[in-house]
């Protein structure tokens, strides 16, 4: 089971990561800063300075509709902002 899930690539984290040199992991809800830095070392090869977190929870919805009630779920995810020495970048796009 991987850690990192996937980036985050938005206009919000992608000016983050060009002046602030912080990218943005939807990572496993389980996992603490230490497992997230190891991970994120490990697979692009770069150090880290800071792991910030923060648990989105699960969104609840409901709608009347002709057919009734009808309710749905956005299932809650762990962000993880991770800050890369200075001097070091991750490029997300090198492996299309």
């Amino acid at each position: 089971m991987s850690i990192l899930i996937k980036p985050i690539i938005t206009e919000k984290a992608t000016n983050d990561s060009e002046l602030f040199n912080r990218f943005t992991f939807v990572v496993e809800k389980k996992a603490n800063k230490l497992e997230i830095k190891n991970a994120v070392e490990k697979a692009y090869g770069v150090s880290i300075l800071s792991v910030k977190t923060l648990n989105y929870p699960i969104q609840r919805n409901t709608k009347f509709t002709k057919k009734g009630l009808v309710t749905g779920v956005k299932s809650g995810y762990k962000k993880a902002i991770v800050q890369v020495a200075e001097g070091e970048s991750i490029d997300f796009y090198n492996n299309l």
